[in-house]
């Protein structure tokens, strides 16, 4: 809570030549907005003096829950800055020596405490307070039935065990909750210290209900399952009527049996004051509100970190428990230190891993280069041996081992992935694909002799085939040597806002005031969102709106107060995408394992594994690789040409004029809106240009594109800081565009080695003053030598930095010019762009523009084919063929496979593109088809397969879908008599298995069952239509607003500049790792139409109503046009005055406002007009001219109200006509005078959607006489 928060003032001038003259007064205002503001979070000066530490006092809390009780514990151990431990400096505040961790259940901070405890030079005691049950394996009662055990490492063993029975806890004991047995724990119990627990343990369970004598044995047990004096008698006092009763008993107990008592607290929350924080945090656990009587609360507020004398006051009866609690911290010694973990590779042949790595590679580069020239050895040996002096031979062939079985099993591997792009060693043993030498990339951006972390090669793999790589790395190593990685999900910060308003009752109307202020953006923090940050990417995440509620909504300042507290917590554990740790020894020895569902991942997170010394490896799943590899097998299908780009190679003109024209749908990296642009601007001619383009379309290094791009046009035109630096630029038109120039840079002007540069590149890129100004020294003026750091007992901590001699030596610029350049490499390193990434992505770029210009349709139906079960993804590559000229072929049972296949030049609809049919029965349909040929009628297909493979749900799919169009019937009858063919085929395939004959058989075998299907006519054109689309998930054989689609073309908006954003959400939620740029080209969607008014016209659908607690009513429908669709919002005031027309399928002009929020794209709607493909303007000055001919034919309309009326008479405009309209009012019918309606197109459709289908007739002109139109 910030009680003492006052009003905040933004105080901003944006008039630079004031700046000077209100420099005092703009600096006395700060200081006094300094209590205004909305609370910020404490970040550490990193300069700031240490204090001088209270003296140590003979206590320490052995009962502790951080955060990683996942929304039970609220002692944050890890800052949302992730630099502090806030638990950590509580402990060293209060005089403590050292503390335990004791998460319930789980061990996922362990690594991360202990870490910050040694940092802070105090004693980590490693802990977990366990569920213990009767029988683990068992899965009985309502919420399983179990008790609290704390258990503590008291060493190594201590330690190995915890992590082997919190593993058995989750993997093998998870009911409700992750748990361990009495026998299990007797088997693991060696180096283990245990506390008997808190209210919820046995032993206090057990005395509770009056069991004294059974506590007292159970007590024993425990006693005698544990090393001597190493199980203690737990006290607590929390103010709770029951452990007052209790703890004298407990004392008993303990001097009875021989053992001692410890005091602790259980530990929630770090403060007195934060005890309301944990409440609401328990709120958000269980879904309840604060008001709710029944939800689960904790009975006092003194479940926080006491201090030493706080404990001797509660148990001034017994001192002895609360000094007792050193004795166990003395005891335990647990060290937690990397190790040599990683997998080792054996050779078949029996050799070393540096000598088989090299034969390996000098091999391969024969057969990459044909004739190994000195400048290929020179670079394959100064890499090796950076790779077999600093142990990484195992790891390159490890990775090539995967790989290789990828390829050799005919799995999709990505050209590379990341900095590893440039080691010429990867690319000889086919990890890369990609010649460094060609694209002139450096090993050092990958590894050095000064680079003190690992490499990392992060693999991209078909999406549908990863898994199979996963398997074989699982058979190869073990199953209980490779795991997948925890990812815990935290609470950003509207995530945050939005449960604590929940959990207070706060309006939704008044949360979503707030959240919609507030930018889209994965860097939000409520801190920069409230507070103007000085970092340049975080200006904009400053929302004045948000900081105005804050000043006058005191409801939501208290939730914005509290969400300050939670915000980041972490909330839920999952299965990192990608993620996977590979050992030598069993993981479970070293790391917790836990269970999430069917997936078993490691406790720790993916950099603590890598800490542990295990190999982490990336197995990423990229969608385009699968794309260009069905592509590939189509091609091969269709035209009998086997496209392989090692011979082919990058170069082929007619690709980059593809590229070049902008017409780049399905081409990786290059089909959003702003790239289509970008390169019709810059019109590549070489693969370089396209791995410019891909570094350049991103925040920073965009604002160098018009630079670029005159400088391409106009190379004479191109100067240098000096002529040694246009080897270096040339490449890029003077540009600086990749991190490897601000490394050549460095390393040509200032003579650093390239690992030294490498560091100097990091360091810009942190954007740090006191780092920067240290650096330019360095640069100008260079470093001395440095030698390696050993720690105490002989680990290396440190490598040696070799002479770095600085600018003003070398003497290739003066002083002022390499000041300039300094400025310009810093200004530019922290957006510059990793080159071999670039290179890596540019490569797939090229492959898929490649199919586009030459074998389009094959690419459509493969890119397709992956994306089958996404509507919206399916419409718009539908819709892009149309648009270019293909025909796309409807679903049909004869022709269709159970993918989108190509016949004749068009496209063909795939069965399992029809929703609800499954993939498995349709590939029993087409089996049977290719076996024994066509179906004749749909009784033939349902007598030849088997029972249950086509059900009523499957047949209603392929009936509105149109795929047994081919037998002539009309879709309308064919659903009025699916039921009783499906029934027909049962009693048909019965008898055949009772041995009874049928008039078929008799017939002969080639005798096919005749449908028995009425004539019916076939439905109207519209529900065809929608019933199509409910089928497809798109049109097919037509769509609605064909009839406009060339006004829509022509509206001034559409959502077509969207789709590309409204796509991502779906991408996002799948875990996809595909388009890098296209991140930043939504950001820019989004800053572009986010709160933008505009003018939309398509078709409503899926209309719905809420009542709201004001007891109005409110709307809220899908709003289409030709390319996507969104959701539109009708507020109260909205809705009732444009009910009439808010109808499903009811074509309209909606005006209002977009809004993005999570991914989404919302619309909140001001009007709402009838809309026909004219303007409404236009409608009302046409008058059709009369046609010859008499008319016979009028339009009827029940109208109930003047507002149905309007609505009907503003369609009416936009569809003229010359049939009479009538309508009729109670039991009066009157002719709309001055008004005729268009009868042959949609206006019978759309008004039957505002007036409901029984008030819309056509039918003979009646005999009554002209009345006047009220």
């Amino acid at each position: 809570m910030a009680d003492n928060v006052k009003e905040v003032v933004d105080v901003e001038s944006d008039d630079e030549a004031l700046l000077e003259q209100l420099e005092q007064e703009d600096a006395a205002r700060e200081e006094a907005e300094q209590e205004q503001e909305p609370p910020k979070k404490e970040e550490k000066k990193e300069e700031k003096p240490e204090k001088p530490r209270p003296p140590v006092k003979p206590f320490v809390h052995l009962h502790v829950h951080t955060e990683f009780s996942l929304l039970d514990g609220a002692t944050r151990l890890v800052a949302p800055n992730h630099k502090d431990n806030p638990l950590v400096d509580k402990a060293i505040e209060k005089g403590m020596p050292g503390m335990a961790i004791t998460d319930h259940g789980n061990m996922f901070g362990v690594f991360t405490f202990y870490k910050a405890m040694k940092k802070a030079g105090l004693k980590p005691v490693i802990g977990c307070e366990f569920y213990t049950c009767e029988n683990m394996h068992e899965q009985t009662g309502r919420n399983g039935s179990f008790n609290h055990l704390v258990l503590i490492a008291k060493n190594n063993v201590g330690y190995r065990n915890l992590v082997q029975l919190d593993s058995m806890a989750y993997v093998d004991g998870f009911y409700y909750k992750p748990r361990i047995d009495i026998e299990t724990l007797k088997k693991h119990s060696e180096g283990v210290i245990c506390l008997s627990a808190c209210l919820a343990g046995r032993i206090p369970e057990l005395l509770l209900q009056g069991n004294y004598e059974e506590a007292k044995n159970y007590a024993i047990m425990l006693r005698d399952m544990f090393a001597p004096g190493d199980f203690y008698i737990e006290l607590q006092d929390h103010g709770i009527e029951e452990q007052r009763r209790i703890n004298p008993l407990l004392v008993k107990i303990a001097r009875e049996i021989g053992v001692k008592v410890v005091a602790t607290n259980d530990v929630h929350y770090a403060e007195r004051e934060d005890a309301e924080m944990h409440d609401v945090m328990l709120c958000i656990q269980t879904g309840k509100t604060i008001d709710d009587p029944e939800r689960m609360r904790f009975e006092t507020d003194q479940f926080y970190l006491k201090t030493y004398e706080e404990m001797m006051q509660t148990f001034s009866w017994c001192p002895e428990a609360v000094t007792n609690t050193v004795e166990v911290m003395e005891k335990c010694d647990v060290v937690i230190e990397k190790q040599d973990l990683q997998p080792p590779y054996v050779a078949e042949d029996g050799s070393s891993s540096p000598d088989y790595l090299r034969r390996m590679a000098y091999k391969g580069l024969e057969w990459r280069y044909g004739t190994i020239t000195p400048e290929i050895r020179q670079r394959a040996e100064r890499e090796l041996e950076v790779i077999i002096t600093k142990g990484f031979a195992d790891y390159y062939l490890v990775v090539w081992d995967f790989i290789n079985y990828a390829r050799t099993h005919g799995i999709p591997v990505g050209a590379g992935r990341g900095s590893g792009v440039g080691s010429i060693i990867a690319y000889a043993i086919r990890i890369t694909d990609v010649d460094p030498l060609k694209y002139n990339l450096l090993f050092e951006r990958f590894l050095n002799p000064e680079r003190e972390s690992p490499p990392d090669f992060d693999v991209d793999f078909c999406y549908e085939r990863r898994g199979e790589v996963i398997e074989y790395v699982t058979r190869k190593y073990g199953s209980d040597k490779v795991c997948q990685i925890l990812a815990l999900g935290t609470m950003k910060a509207k995530a945050a806002i939005k449960k604590i308003a929940r959990v207070y009752n706060v309006p939704l109307a008044d949360v979503n005031k707030l959240t919609k202020t507030i930018a889209n953006n994965p860097k939000v923090t409520l801190a920069n969102v409230f507070h103007k940050s000085e970092k340049e990417d975080e200006v904009k995440l400053y929302s004045p709106e948000a900081v105005e509620v804050y000043n006058t909504d005191p409801m939501m300042r208290q939730v914005i107060d509290m969400a300050y507290k939670l915000e980041a917590m972490p909330c839920n554990c999952s299965k990192h995408a990608a993620g996977v740790v590979i050992c030598k020894e069993v993981i479970s020895d070293y790391v917790p394992l836990q269970r999430n569902g069917e997936d078993i991942t490691t406790q720790f997170q993916k950099e603590e594994v890598e800490e542990m010394g295990m190999l982490k490896m990336d197995f990423l799943g990229l969608k385009t690789l699968t794309d260009i590899d069905k592509a590939r097998q189509y091609v091969k299908e269709d035209h009998g040409v086997d496209v392989d780009f090692d011979k082919l190679g990058y170069d082929d003109p007619e690709v980059y004029r593809q590229i070049s024209s902008g017409d780049t749908d399905a081409v990786f990296q290059l089909e959003s809106a702003g790239m289509k642009k970008f390169m019709k601007e810059l019109q590549p001619s070489s693969l370089e240009d396209v791995i410019a383009g891909v570094s350049l379309y991103r925040p920073g290094p965009m604002d160098s594109i018009p630079k670029y791009i005159a400088s391409k046009k106009n190379p004479e035109s191109v100067t240098y800081s000096h002529p040694l630096l246009r080897p270096i630029l040339e490449m890029t038109y003077g540009c600086l565009v990749y991190q490897e120039q601000v490394m050549q840079m460095a390393q040509l002007l200032a003579g650093y080695s390239l690992g030294a540069a490498d560091m100097l590149r990091r360091a810009m890129g942190k954007k740090k003053a006191e780092v920067m100004e240290a650096q330019r020294k360095i640069f100008l003026y260079g470093a001395p030598p440095e030698p390696a750091k050993y720690s105490t007992d002989g680990r290396l901590i440190g490598l040696a930095k070799p002479r770095i001699p600085g600018a003003i030596e070398v003497g290739i610029v003066d002083e002022n010019t390499a000041n300039e350049i300094f400025d310009e490499m810093a200004g530019f390193a922290k957006y510059a762009f990793n080159k071999s990434h670039a290179a890596a992505y540019a490569v797939l770029s090229y492959q898929t523009a490649f199919y586009k210009r030459y074998y389009e349709i094959e690419l459509f139906a493969a890119v397709i084919n992956n994306r089958i079960t996404n509507a919206e993804e399916v419409q718009k590559y539908l819709t892009i063929l149309r648009d270019n000229g293909f025909e796309i072929l409807p679903p049909d049972i004869n022709k269709s496979r159970v993918l989108f296949k190509v016949e004749d030049g068009k496209l063909r609809y795939g069965l399992n593109g029809v929703k609800n049919v499954g993939a498995d029965a349709m590939q029993a349909l087409v089996e049977e088809r290719e076996k024994n040929g066509e179906y004749k009628s749909v009784s033939d297909m349902l007598s030849r397969l088997e029972t249950g493979v086509i059900n009523k749900r499957i047949m209603e799919g392929l009936i509105k879908a149109g795929a047994f169009d081919c037998f002539g019937y009309t879709r309308s009858a064919l659903m009025a008599s699916y039921e009783r063919l499906l029934k027909q085929a049962a009693r048909d395939r019965k008898g055949k298995e009772s041995g009874q004959i049928s008039l078929f058989d008799l017939m002969g075998e080639d005798a096919a069952p005749e449908d028995d299907i009425p004539p019916l006519a076939e439905y109207p054109q519209m529900q065809k239509l929608a019933l199509e689309k409910e089928a497809l998930g798109v049109y097919l054989s037509g769509h609605p607003l064909d009839a406009y689609k060339e006004e829509l073309k022509q509206e001034s908006f559409t959502l077509a500049p969207l789709v590309d954003y409204i796509k991502n959400a779906a991408a996002a939620e799948e875990g996809e790792d595909e388009d890098e740029s296209g991140a930043e080209e939504l950001l820019s969607v989004q800053s572009a139409f986010d709160g933008k008014y505009v003018s939309l016209c398509g078709m409503l659908h899926g209309v719905s109503k809420k009542t709201t607690k004001d007891a109005k009513i409110m709307a809220y429908a899908t709003i289409e046009d030709l390319y996507s669709s969104i959701e539109a919002v009708f507020f109260p005031r909205t809705y009732d005055k444009y009910r009439a027309l808010i109808a499903e399928d009811a074509i309209v002009r909606l005006n209002g406002r977009l809004r993005f929020e999570n991914g989404k794209v919302t619309m909140s709607v001001a009007d709402v007009i009838p809309w026909g493909g004219k303007s409404e303007y236009a409608a009302e000055e046409e008058n059709p001219a009369e046609e010859a001919g008499p008319v016979d034919t009028a339009l009827y309309l029940r109208i109930e109200n003047d507002r149905d009326l309007e609505a009907a008479e503003e369609y009416i405009k936009l569809n003229p006509g010359r049939h009479p309209v009538f309508v009729q009012r109670g039991r009066t019918l009157s002719r709309l005078n001055g008004l005729g309606a268009d009868l042959d197109g949609t206006l019978e459709y759309q008004l039957k959607a505002v007036l409901g289908a029984a008030n819309v007739k056509t039918g003979a002109l009646p005999g009554t006489k002209t009345a006047s139109g009220q």
